[in-house]
């Protein structure tokens, strides 16, 4: 069974950091296509980051050069490290896999079959 778990969400400043993980279990995280994607109050899922089974990444274009997507393949957590965060990162972050593994980085947060329970990102002053 695919079991996603989230944590380190919390309330940060902004231009504040926090990391988010996301451990993993049922199946091989290193061979899985994965993503972070969130949803804002009132609006609907957004995807931010992926990450292919060979290690390469994307980025959605609000995100890129402040967030950071990366993986520890022995202990199955899928990072999203995150700098600079601003008023509107706050979200509800989700960590998803794909159904299939592609070379190419979905970026619909429809092509992620499961997610995880979600954390909540606050940024604030």
């Amino acid at each position: 069974e695919v079991q996603l778990v989230e944590s380190g969400g919390g309330l940060v400043q902004p231009g504040g950091s926090l990391r988010l993980s996301c451990a993993a279990s049922g199946f091989i995280a290193s061979q899985a296509n994965m993503a972070w994607v969130r949803q804002a109050p009132g609006k609907g899922l957004e995807w931010v980051a992926g990450m292919n089974g060979g290690g390469n990444t994307r980025y959605a274009n609000s995100v890129a050069g402040r967030f950071s997507i990366s993986r520890d393949n022995t202990k199955q957590i899928l990072y999203l490290q995150m700098n600079r965060l601003k008023p509107e990162d706050t979200a509800a972050y989700f960590c998803a896999r794909a159904e299939r593994r592609t070379g190419l980085i979905p970026t619909s947060p429809e092509s992620y079959a499961y997610r995880g329970q979600g954390t909540q990102v606050t940024v604030s002053s």
